[in-house]
């Protein structure tokens, strides 16, 4: 299908336009860091790959799309998260709604009301009064499938790590079913009116490449005028990113992108201590740095390279800072 994009144009008066895509914990994540500064206009664009824990199980007995990744980006950006996060994040430990959030279930029950997912999404902004816009990347039901090195195809998102790390053969390729699929009209609106369109964090080919499978999603990035950032994760994650390096990570994102499209990438630049990594060491992961010559290549591509440290570490847990990412974003897209 061909689409017809509508010209870029920076509106100073209304301030700074960004585009998050990807979904998962990584977004959610940066999207607080984001909302702290008024005047920016946010919209999160979330794939809707999800197909297991609650999400999966709301997706499979009521044939809706999964809706968690959508509650956390819109948690995330609500005036009153710290009040809303606790009845929203909120999770059933007993009886038939056991494992169940109640977020997942408020979304179910607007779906129902509505009769379509899209609009239950606007009405939660409604309701929580967030400070952006989180947008479906389609409202098709989508199937995500991999394609391993030993020629095996792996049908469902919560699948594929667990089959990378059972067979030992890493990811060929990623692809969804049905492949004919189109994204919603606001999706491809926001990033074409985007000043700044980033990619990331979170799980390379569960979150991010996902989005860029949906038809027109990759020819608007391609076609838009707003700067081009990737946020590269900064630790190798299990069964998708094992042995990864950071020209690896964008190789990932082009293969579906295109070469020449991302302008900058964000690197952390910072060294944990071994005890601070006990946990991901016993899981074999490690972090992500740019090694020796990666800059180089990374320059010869076009690719601007910002390294700082990125990381927060709390609860034993390695995460990006969301408040150093948001203001290294907002530093750029205010000297543009």
């Amino acid at each position: 299908m061909e689409y017809e994009y509508p010209s870029y144009t920076r509106n100073s008066e209304e301030g700074p336009r960004i585009v998050v895509i990807g979904g998962g914990t990584g977004l959610s994540v940066l999207l607080r860091g984001l909302k702290k500064n008024s005047g920016l206009h946010i919209s999160a664009i979330v794939t809707v790959a999800d197909d297991g824990g609650g999400s999966g199980m709301l997706r499979k007995d009521l044939g809706m799309l999964p809706p968690g990744d959508v509650r956390n980006c819109i948690l995330a950006l609500a005036d009153e998260e710290d009040i809303m996060e606790q009845l929203l994040q909120y999770r059933f430990g007993n009886g038939r709604l056991k494992g169940q959030n109640m977020g997942n279930l408020f979304i179910a029950a607007l779906t129902d009301i509505y009769g379509d997912f899209e609009l239950a999404v606007e009405k939660l902004h409604d309701i929580l009064r967030i400070k952006g816009k989180v947008v479906p990347v389609t409202s098709e039901d989508v199937t995500l499938c991999a394609r391993l090195k030993n020629g095996k195809i792996i049908r469902g998102e919560s699948k594929i790590p667990k089959a990378v790390s059972k067979m030992e053969s890493p990811i060929e390729e990623v692809f969804l079913e049905p492949s004919c699929v189109q994204p919603l009209n606001s999706a491809v609106e926001a990033i074409m009116n985007a000043d700044m369109i980033v990619l990331g964090p979170g799980s390379l080919y569960s979150s991010i490449i996902p989005n860029l499978l949906v038809g027109g999603i990759s020819d608007a990035i391609r076609s838009a005028g707003g700067m081009k950032v990737i946020v590269c994760n900064v630790m190798t994650q299990a069964g998708e990113t094992d042995d990864y390096t950071v020209v690896d990570y964008v190789d990932a994102i082009e293969k579906y992108l295109g070469s020449g499209v991302a302008e900058y990438i964000l690197i952390n630049d910072h060294i944990c201590q071994p005890e601070e990594l006990n946990a991901y060491i016993c899981r074999g992961t490690r972090q992500m740095c740019a090694g020796s010559g990666e800059r180089e290549i990374l320059a010869q591509r076009g690719i601007t390279v910002i390294e700082s440290n990125l990381i927060d570490i709390s609860d034993g847990m390695v995460r990006h800072d969301a408040h150093r990412i948001a203001n290294i974003l907002l530093t750029m897209i205010h000297g543009a």
